[in-house]
């Protein structure tokens, strides 16, 4: 039983990481946010591909969080 509910646990959490680790950014020179949502509305005026990377990669390009998800 503890087994069962410590796997349950780990599961839970590990998904909560993956979550928060990958962002999607505009695959663009001039991009200069990030967003937590695929279907953010701040990637409306994206016209090149929409790409999930981890934030550290993002944070890496110079990427700041999108004002729509402050």
């Amino acid at each position: 039983m503890k087994k069962a509910v410590l796997l349950l646990i780990f599961m839970t959490l590990t998904s909560f990481i993956d979550v928060a680790d990958n962002v999607y950014i505009c695959n663009s020179k001039g991009a200069k946010k990030y967003h937590l949502k695929e279907f953010c509305r701040g990637l409306g005026a994206c016209k090149h591909e929409i790409i999930k990377v981890t934030l550290k990669q993002a944070k890496e390009r110079g990427l700041d969080l999108c004002g729509w998800e402050d």
